[in-house]
């Protein structure tokens, strides 16, 4: 399984930005796509899950992009997007896609929880 993320770059706080993550490989059996983020000296830190079990979709946010940020998925499971709207410069990271096989009923929120992993796209966001 392979992810491509993209979309990441440079806006002025108050833009927006869409980040796009395609999978390759085995995706049928897909559960949970979400999008972390990390900034030098701090851990990687969850930003959005999608998670899919038995049917069922459930999404979670982090408290610091609820409200702004919007994970959305395909049908086949193979693309997640992250929409990011009023953006504010403390949201300048790299940004990673994660990915695991199977999933449960509750949003897997930790980082170890995902085996694959996308390359990193920067977002920078401007004062």
């Amino acid at each position: 399984v392979q992810l491509q993320a993209s979309g990441g770059g440079l806006v002025q706080a108050g833009g927006s930005l869409r980040l796009s993550c395609a999978t390759s490989g085995r995706t049928f059996d897909m559960g949970a796509m979400g999008w972390f983020r990390e900034v030098p000296g701090k851990e990687r830190e969850v930003v959005a899950v999608h998670n899919w079990w038995r049917g069922t979709i459930t999404v979670y946010y982090a408290d610091s992009v609820k409200g702004r940020f919007t994970i959305s998925r395909d049908n086949a499971k193979s693309t997640v997007w992250l929409q990011m709207n009023i953006l504010k410069p403390e949201d300048t990271a790299v940004y990673y896609c994660a990915a695991r096989m199977g999933s449960g009923s509750s949003p897997q929120i930790s980082r170890y929880e995902y085996a694959y992993w996308g390359q990193g796209t920067q977002v920078t966001v401007s004062s």
